[in-house]
């Protein structure tokens, strides 16, 4: 049995996948499992990009002007 005292460095969606897949799964098994888990995830991000947005009073101009932005500094050799 995975146990959290067992592997430290393991979050617990971790320890439930690896439970799921010490039983084996098909290949289609494994795909239709990471196309739940990456809607799941995505439909978690849309939720709290949606919540933010209402939050800061943002418009769909607000969000193409930011997504045009350079925030990263310089490369320094």
């Amino acid at each position: 049995m995975i146990t959290q005292e067992l592997k430290p460095g393991f979050s617990n969606l971790q320890l439930e996948l690896l439970k799921l897949y010490s039983n084996g799964v098909s290949d289609e098994q494994l795909m239709e499992i990471k196309w739940l888990l990456g809607k799941y995830f995505a439909e978690r991000a849309t939720v709290a990009m949606d919540k933010f947005i209402k939050e800061k009073h943002l418009t769909g101009q607000d969000i193409v002007e930011k997504s045009k932005e350079h925030l990263r500094s310089a490369h320094r050799s």
